[in-house]
């Protein structure tokens, strides 16, 4: 499991912009992220910028059926296409490997409505229930709909047709995407792969589910270190697909490499106080090699109380004096896509020189811990 593994294309939308180089500028400019506090009062989200679908998604038809957490995946997955080269390439297409990194889709609130509606008036609820979920949910959809249809859209609208694979699972998702595709690359089980994920957070049903939870920030914005004992973490609304090619295979198809996908580890601590901390810590001395001195951070934390006060602390020992960016200030939790927008900000920032090295971490809100180190090329 030796060859290196480069990453030739990127493709992210949020709140900040559509590509990598408004994402750039909008850290160079120090802008606000944009936050919605009204629509959704008392809690706050980062909306997605405005996008012409039709740029990435050509066909109306192809649109209406799609909910916004595919369109905004499938959008980026075809920025990422563009920006390695190969979006013409119908013979290199055929043989590019996917892994998406997806929830459970988005519910039909109107046939939920319905449902909750009549359920109490009915004389049979049980019988009311199975004939409205067989009449009214449309055809190979559940009550919500299926993971994978963000991946099967990318292959049907850019005609990716290599194998295809969905990891489910939030912030972890992300993190066992990339580190699974970074694995077949380094043995020889796939020349090239497009990785990422998308979320739609601008919806009131996962809303509830993390309000329900308690891990959700209300009141004014604030960074995710200064979050303090009540904690949270803010949805963000976007997506962010990379990418990832063997060196030998880019430079034999002439690909111009942005920075060097050196290293992805995992782990998933059962989290008590002080867990995440300890798993963190053991992934930077399992990866080896990072260069404080002359590299910087850009962290996945959610601003959870406790969790993100451990990783400061494993940070503040680790790297200190690193140059330290916080995604979730950016354009906040992204949940499945969060680690590869990460990645994806920190090869770009490695390229355009501002370190020579870069370690993306990964703390999942509930669960799940990981670490990738980007280098320059």
């Amino acid at each position: 499991m030796t060859r290196e593994v480069f990453i030739t294309g990127i493709g992210i939308v949020s709140n900040l912009g559509e590509g990598i180089e408004a994402h750039l500028a909008a850290i160079d400019a120090s802008r606000p992220a944009t936050v919605e506090a009204e629509r959704f009062k008392p809690h706050l989200v980062h909306p997605v910028v405005p996008l012409e679908w039709e740029r990435q998604i050509p066909k109306k038809s192809d649109q209406r059926q799609m909910e916004a957490w595919q369109k905004l995946g499938v959008y980026a997955a075809g920025l990422a296409l563009d920006d390695a080269g190969i979006k013409e390439d119908k013979a290199l297409l055929g043989h590019l490997h996917l892994i998406c990194a997806a929830g459970g889709g988005e519910r039909d609130y109107q046939v939920d409505s319905q449902v909750l509606t009549g359920l109490p008036q009915a004389a049979d609820p049980g019988a009311f229930l199975n004939e409205r979920l067989m009449s009214d949910l449309r055809p190979t959809l559940f009550l919500a709909q299926l993971s994978n249809l963000l991946a099967g859209n990318i292959s049907i609208v850019h005609g990716v047709t290599g194998a295809t694979r969905t990891f489910m699972g939030e912030e972890q998702a992300g993190v066992d995407a990339l580190r699974i595709a970074k694995a077949r690359i380094a043995a020889n089980q796939g020349d090239i792969f497009l990785v990422g994920g998308s979320y739609n957070a601008e919806r009131p049903d996962v809303l509830l589910v993390y309000e329900m939870a308690g891990l959700l920030w209300k009141g004014h914005f604030a960074s995710v270190w200064e979050r303090g004992e009540k904690g949270g973490f803010i949805p963000g609304s976007g997506a962010a697909f990379l990418v990832l090619e063997a060196r030998d295979h880019a430079e034999a198809r002439g690909a111009t490499a942005i920075a060097r996908l050196a290293h992805v580890g995992a782990d998933q601590a059962r989290r008590v106080p002080g867990a995440a901390g300890e798993a963190l810590d053991g992934l930077f001395e399992r990866a080896g090699g990072f260069d404080a001195a002359s590299g910087l951070v850009v962290s996945g934390a959610t601003g959870v109380a406790g969790i993100t006060a451990e990783e400061k602390a494993v940070l503040d020992r680790r790297t200190d004096g690193t140059r330290r960016i916080a995604t979730g200030d950016l354009f906040g939790n992204m949940l499945e896509p969060q680690f590869p927008a990460g990645v994806a900000l920190a090869a770009a920032l490695v390229r355009r020189g501002d370190a020579r090295q870069a370690a993306v971490t990964s703390i999942g809100h509930a669960r799940g811990e990981g670490l990738a180190l980007i280098e320059r090329i």
